[in-house]
């Protein structure tokens, strides 16, 4: 299965705001769907009594996504890449106001957004949430079409970065950005370079339903929440080196890796659940599927994770078999792999994968090893 970033998703129902007038979203961009009657958006539109208030950065999880993964824009692209910026600018404003159809992000950004609901319900004046920052190498003038498509979908998303073909990154750490969800894979190893959790996302032709009341988030162990040491060592002394390096060293705790402080997060707002009796049915679930083998080389990364006063709410270890199957059982918002093969494996489940271009596997793509956590 070959993925390409953002590709076209098949059978997926568009969410619509009841008391919205009627719209026709455009699956790529190029849909003849308008609204009608209704052009301005205001906070009735959202459904919102009251309209919350955006946390500061330093007290927010903040999540800056990409307009190419919260929606889809490949028609967009193309126009821009055959015709050049002059036209693209040209066509967006023409369509500005046909909604975007949903992309890969999308049901992980409406995930947070339930989540930050919970909390809003039990912390009123806490300002420890998940912040959403739309993130957009587009020109000012396509913010209409953004903002009218935001409006569409009922999503509460007031921060944007506009930057005009600029890179983002700068303007990412003046957000001290939790985490960052791009289509542009150049762009993510650049954010990954300077110390921000970031991925490539993907999407496969299906997608299977995920929760609408808890979030649940997926991550591989190495090359992701830790270092990829134990890669390293598995591709200099092959799987009998590994397993011995990881029983001589068992009680040596793992390097952190490129989302460790984003699972770190997340257990800080776990807590806040916790903490009012919300444990066995709290909004936020987080999983470690790796393929290590449990009794091999397992009881390292646990033991890693406990040092680090952080958990996984479930941890699957498969011994080198296939990812996919065990995700669509999870059905994550999102699953974090620093391995296409296995962001391809778990796209062909139905499962919405991203990549995590970091640590020496990147050298070595199309290796699959058995057993090791890779």
């Amino acid at each position: 299965m070959n993925l390409d970033p953002v590709q076209v998703m098949k059978g997926q129902s568009n969410p619509k705001d009841p008391t919205a007038a009627p719209v026709t979203a455009s699956s790529n961009g190029d849909g003849k769907g308008v609204w009608v009657e209704k052009e301005e958006f205001d906070q009735d539109h959202l459904g919102l009594t009251t309209k919350p208030l955006l946390p500061k950065p330093e007290n927010a999880v903040t999540i800056a996504v990409s307009s190419r993964v919260l929606f889809r824009t490949e028609t967009e692209q193309k126009v821009y890449e055959q015709k050049g910026v002059e036209e693209y600018l040209r066509y967006q404003v023409e369509h500005e106001n046909e909604p975007f159809a949903p992309g890969p992000a999308f049901s992980f950004v409406k995930a947070l957004e339930a989540v930050n609901a919970r909390l809003r319900e039990l912390y009123p004046e806490s300002e420890e949430l998940f912040d959403i920052v739309l993130v957009t190498y587009n020109h000012a003038h396509v913010g209409v079409r953004l903002i009218n498509t935001i409006n569409h979908h009922n999503l509460f998303i007031e921060r944007f970065c506009m930057t005009g073909g600029s890179s983002p990154i700068g303007y990412l750490k003046a957000w001290q950005t939790n985490l960052y969800l791009s289509a542009d894979a150049e762009k993510v190893r650049e954010a990954l370079s300077e110390g921000i959790a970031a991925a490539t996302m993907f999407m496969s032709n299906k997608l299977t339903e995920v929760s609408q009341t808890q979030l649940r988030v997926a991550f591989d162990g190495d090359a992701v929440l830790f270092s990829d040491e134990s890669e390293r060592i598995f591709k200099a002394q092959g799987l009998d080196g590994f397993f011995q390096h990881e029983r001589d060293n068992e009680d040596i705790l793992l390097d952190r890796g490129p989302l460790k402080d984003f699972l770190a997060s997340l257990g800080k707002l776990q807590k806040k659940f916790y903490a009012k009796g919300h444990r066995l049915d709290c909004p936020i679930r987080t999983y470690l599927v790796t393929a290590r083998s449990a009794a091999s080389s397992g009881i390292r990364a646990l033991k890693t994770l406990r040092a680090w006063g952080l958990e996984t709410d479930e941890a699957l270890f498969l011994a080198g078999a296939p990812k996919g199957p065990m995700l669509e059982k999870i059905r994550p918002h999102i699953y974090f792999d620093d391995q296409m093969f296995h962001v391809e494996g778990a796209a062909e489940m139905g499962t919405v994968a991203a990549h995590v271009p970091y640590g020496i596997a990147q050298k070595h793509p199309h290796k699959k090893c058995l057993n090791t956590g890779k």
